[in-house]
């Protein structure tokens, strides 16, 4: 790509030429990609509405820019490597040219169904490639995805089918799990129950037993079967919709997040050659599931636009042993690997042993993705993984951004622990006070904004335009609300300090629970912890600390005295935790995000208007907390 960045004065060129002149700078990396119609004008916004349009009135289809862009240069690469769950089974790899025609094939099987442009597909499976060749197929033929984790519950897949009007969905059997089999299809058939969805294609992934409904559920293998590998694009706005994303809100009902085609296009290969830069022949791994941005942005469409072989794993860290991920990145001599705190953390709990045993010789850059890292976790990645030798781009960016915001570039920009470093080119970030002023220079601290629109950014909240307005462009006027706390230090490095509404005000000191969650998870025996406010009758919030330990030759009583005392000498006393509660786990969603809502209402004792939470990773888990709590 000739848009990559190779040094540290190129980034700061390029930056500036983002901010002076962005329609330019925009335009000409938008030249890089194939259009059938160009562009009548760059950029149209406005964020009161907001209104947002990039690439006004071009015409092109992105699947183009995957295949036909590369086809007669990179048809023998292979675009997807595939590792199962079990490590005995034998992987798949998938050149350009196969994966064309598979795609191909599928997407005249969705045509043969009735499904054309502008009709909605919900993508609920496993981690395999049909997959990613479903998305695609569904972006060949105009009709709209929506991916939806193949873990979450009946209930909230029911949600998202009747929020976004969903004429078909594509499904597996089942999927494998570590050492379980999950029934998959089952979940669907009872999230159907008063569903008027038309199709549903059944992927056969564990040959287990399924309910077949006559005239509704088809297997794909017979759908694929005599379809062509040949099938033209649909011809897309710049600014149609390519899928729907749901997120969760504040409130319990899911937000349905929209991309549309061209802007997101652009966005998510460009931030993906600069932020890893790829090159030619590397082997990339992202370890998230296709349900969420991470795997949209940079398992799929990402790598894909750019050329890049990508890795699914279908697998857990853990199975069957904890060395897992090291044999995966030995197996298949990984150069760049991209995985969540959450992970890492996890990993660190069993020590190096296992790590020992791999080459992973191989790595050249290590990403994080997700929530900030901690600084213990940083390092034991850079030390014990990355050999002292790989950069960690801590990534900070969210389902709505589309695409990786501020980021170290992989090698150029000199990285800081905790520190997601600088925004990439065309990201024109500001820092405000509460009362929305712009605080300049260095060594502030506020809530962070955007004030200029980016390709890859959310266009609205399907069938809630409204809602998209007041949660990110009515709190500010002018700039686009990140919801995030941030800090601007002495260098112009920007550290993310968590959600905003996970600041804690201790008699009038205002507190990022990320910044007293560092401090908990220095102590030794700490494996992770969580912190939230919870009402104080003396210093209006106090601190409430959900801590996972180990718990060898040490007292419960020991141990919490520990942590408060470490606590207040890396911050000060002002953070010490008022309560501590040891649990054996926390509430997070399937992509590793701790959900502080719910670790805030067992915390004020209001944990009887919870909401739904079988969209957790482990709803059991609250449960055992509001035990453990009386």
């Amino acid at each position: 790509m000739s848009d990559r960045i190779h040094t540290l004065s190129g980034y700061l060129y390029e930056y500036q030429k983002s901010v002076a002149q962005p329609e330019e700078f925009w335009a000409k990396i938008a030249d890089s990609f194939y259009w059938r119609k160009r562009w009548s004008k760059v950029l149209k916004w406005n964020f009161e509405e907001p209104e947002i349009k990039w690439f006004v009135d071009a015409k092109l289809n992105i699947t183009e820019n995957i295949f036909e862009r590369h086809l007669f240069t990179i048809g023998d690469r292979p675009a997807i490597i595939w590792e199962a769950n079990d490590p005995n089974e034998e992987g798949r790899t998938i050149t350009y040219r196969e994966l064309f025609h598979e795609v191909n094939r599928f997407a005249n099987a969705l045509k043969r169904k009735g499904i054309g442009k502008g009709d909605k597909v919900i993508i609920y499976m496993p981690m395999v490639p049909e997959a990613a060749i479903a998305m695609l197929a569904c972006a060949r033929i105009g009709a709209i995805h929506s991916v939806v984790f193949a873990g979450f519950s009946s209930t909230a897949l029911a949600d998202r089918v009747v929020d976004c009007e969903a004429k078909a969905i594509l499904t597996s059997d089942g999927n494998y799990r570590g050492s379980k089999k999950i029934g998959v299809k089952s979940v669907v058939d009872e999230a159907l129950e008063k569903s008027s969805v038309e199709t549903v294609i059944v992927y056969e992934r564990t040959k287990q037993d399924v309910t077949m409904k006559e005239g509704r559920d088809f297997w794909w293998h017979d759908v694929i079967a005599e379809e062509s590998e040949q099938c033209v694009a649909e011809e897309m706005d710049s600014e149609d919709m390519l899928f729907i994303l749901y997120t969760s809100g504040s409130t319990g009902k899911p937000k349905g997040v929209v991309h549309t085609t061209g802007g997101y296009m652009v966005y998510s290969q460009y931030s993906f050659d600069n932020v890893f830069q790829y090159s030619e022949g590397d082997v990339y791994w992202c370890t998230a599931d296709i349900g969420w941005i991470t795997g949209h942005s940079y398992i799929v469409y990402g790598p894909l636009l750019a050329g890049a072989t990508t890795l699914m794993f279908e697998g857990v860290p853990t199975f069957p042993d904890c060395g897992r991920f090291w044999a995966v990145v030995e197996k298949h001599k990984v150069n760049i690997f991209y995985t969540a705190p959450t992970a890492i953390r996890a990993l660190q709990a069993y020590g190096t042993e296992e790590i020992e045993k791999y080459d992973l010789s191989s790595l050249k850059v290590l990403g994080s993705v997700g929530e900030p890292i901690n600084e213990e976790a940083w390092h034991w990645y850079h030390t014990h993984i990355g050999k002292n030798k790989c950069p960690i781009v801590d990534t900070w960016w969210q389902t709505e951004t589309g695409g990786i915001m501020v980021s170290p570039i992989a090698g150029i920009t000199p990285t800081k622990p905790a520190y997601a470093t600088l925004p990439l080119p065309g990201i024109q970030l500001c820092i405000v006070d509460p009362e929305g002023n712009e605080l300049t220079g260095n060594s502030v601290e506020g809530n962070l904004c955007v004030k200029y629109p980016w390709p890859g950014m959310i266009r609205t909240i399907f069938g809630d335009h409204e809602r998209c307005k007041q949660t990110y462009f009515s709190t500010y006027k002018g700039m686009y609300f990140t919801g995030d706390g941030v800090k601007r230090d002495h260098d112009g490095y920007y550290r993310i300090l968590g959600r905003v509404d996970d600041v804690i005000n201790v008699s009038g000191h205002r507190l990022g629970t990320a910044e007293v969650e560092n401090a908990i998870n220095e102590h030794p025996k700490v494996i992770e912890s969580a912190v939230v406010g919870y009402p104080h009758e003396i210093k209006g919030q106090g601190i409430y600390a959900y801590v996972i330990c180990d718990m060898t030759n040490r007292t419960e009583d020991n141990l919490i005295n520990e942590i408060k005392e470490m606590v207040s000498k890396i911050i000060g006393p002002i953070a010490k935790p008022d309560k501590i509660q040891i649990v054996s786990g926390l509430p997070k969603t399937r992509s590793g995000k701790i959900m502080r809502r719910i670790l805030r209402k067992i915390a004020d004792g209001s944990h009887d208007t919870m909401g739904d939470t079988s969209t957790l990773l482990d709803p059991e888990v609250v449960s055992q907390i509001i035990e453990g709590r009386k």
